[in-house]
């Protein structure tokens, strides 16, 4: 099953993994760039730490396989694997989108860029759960994919 064909699905976790992955990219390039940001806040460059940490805590959540790979503690995994759900990857992005957003109080930065899709995010999957739809992973990030679910 192609990428096209798994975004035709209208499977909101789909479209949430993929935001995980835009929202993950964002963090990381934001919280690079604010984090050497010399004539800022110096509290914004704890949003930008916080940002980076958001960035790794969201490459295992929505790339399972890398718990295999990577050497990370026993309690790390189990904080990850809690994170299964459409509700509790809501609510995971949920936190670091406030996160983000309580970061304009301080300065307004390029953070906020991440904020908007780590809310995005968040509400991709709160709506998967509102539809009962399950929590399918993208075939291309490693998952089971849609196509058991379509069979």
């Amino acid at each position: 099953m192609s990428l096209k064909d798994e975004f035709a699905t209208r499977n909101f976790s789909i479209y949430g993994q993929w935001l995980g992955i835009l929202s993950m990219i964002l963090c990381f390039a934001l919280g690079i760039a604010n984090l050497f940001n010399l004539f800022g806040h110096f509290l914004l460059i704890i949003f930008a730490i916080l940002a980076l940490v958001s960035c790794f805590v969201i490459l295992f959540i929505e790339v399972p396989l890398l718990l295999r790979i990577c050497p990370t503690s026993a309690t790390f995994d189990a904080a990850i694997r809690r994170v299964s759900t459409n509700y509790m990857r809501a609510a995971t992005y949920g936190g670091m989108a406030i996160i983000q957003w309580v970061s304009i109080a301080v300065a307004v930065s390029s953070l906020i860029a991440a904020a908007v899709v780590l809310t995005f995010t968040a509400l991709c999957y709160a709506l998967a759960g509102l539809k009962g739809q399950a929590f399918v992973g993208s075939k291309t990030l490693g998952g089971a994919g849609v196509a058991q679910m379509i069979v």
